[in-house]
């Protein structure tokens, strides 16, 4: 293949397509969870099982739509999700942080983890403090 000719996936593709997206949701969930940081705001999801999986449904789709993958989304965008939750700048950072130690966990590259960190980071406005 010719340098002019080199394959480009698309976010989807690099980060594995469903399968790989939904063990980096899980991965990330469970980062939420024992993170003493953040956790307070996600451990309650555990006592509503039905909810739970809903709201794991919504990321998987999120991801996955925003990433170029044939999912729809149909959830709330991001500043109506977290509006009144007041998010701090470390709480988001810390966020961030179990973002991306779900990445290095399942093998994603660092060229496709700067894709999602620079995505995470232009949603930023729509997250913390509203």
């Amino acid at each position: 293949m010719r340098e002019d000719q080199v394959e480009t996936k698309t976010l989807y593709e690099r980060l594995g397509g469903i399968d790989g997206i939904t063990s980096l949701v899980d991965d990330i969930v469970e980062n939420h969870m024992t993170n003493p940081a953040v956790n307070a705001r996600f451990l309650p999801l555990k006592e509503h099982p039905a909810h739970f999986a809903e709201v794991r449904q919504h990321l998987i789709n999120f991801l996955a739509a925003g990433s170029g993958g044939p999912q729809e989304y149909k959830g709330k965008d991001m500043l109506a999700s977290h509006k009144g939750m007041n998010i701090s700048q470390g709480e988001y950072m810390h966020v961030i942080d179990d973002i991306m130690k779900a990445l290095g966990k399942n093998k994603v590259d660092e060229p496709t983890q700067k894709d999602v960190l620079a995505i995470a980071y232009s949603l930023k406005k729509d997250i913390v403090g509203v």
